[in-house]
């Protein structure tokens, strides 16, 4: 039985690109956790490099698809911070965070009323309800305007 050849950075670099986009930083970690004796975290830099000339990695694609991803289930804050820890540029997340396609409140909507669906009964109700809006990263103003909403439901229909 032959002996596999171990992979080389660019090889197990391509093949976690070939499965979804990376940010740098997050490439970068991985990579490092394969370096060879006579590797130094400057080659994987290298690698990262070549990858980012020939337009197979780009933080502005990681984080167009990312958002894209976790829009429908969290909020504009948490995405962004999700970016930043992944080591996305925060000019480039604010941009990323502005095209999105659906603004919060619609997505906050939507979120509200596949989890709960009707307006809170009480105070205790209406706690909880901006509780797991607001754990999702959606900032106060927005969680504030679904749940108000909630409660005028019968008489405004949602405009």
């Amino acid at each position: 039985m032959a002996m596999r050849a171990p992979q080389t950075l660019m090889t197990r670099a391509v093949a976690y690109l070939a499965r979804r986009e990376h940010s740098r930083l997050e490439l970068g970690k991985k990579l490092a956790r394969y370096l060879a004796e006579d590797q130094t975290f400057d080659d994987v830099e290298s690698v990262l490099d070549r990858l980012e000339a020939k337009g197979l990695l780009s933080d502005e694609r990681y984080a167009r698809s990312r958002a894209r991803v976790r829009s429908s289930r969290y909020g504009d804050t948490r995405v962004a911070m999700e970016l930043k820890t992944q080591g996305v540029d925060s000019d480039l997340v604010r941009e990323t965070i502005e095209t999105l396609e659906e603004p919060e409140i619609v997505r906050a909507t939507r979120l509200w009323e596949r989890r709960f669906g009707e307006a809170p009964a009480d105070y205790k109700e209406r706690a909880r309800q901006i509780r797991f809006l607001a754990s999702r990263g959606f900032r106060m103003d927005t969680v504030m305007r679904v749940i108000n909403r909630a409660g005028d439901y019968e008489e405004t229909d949602y405009e």
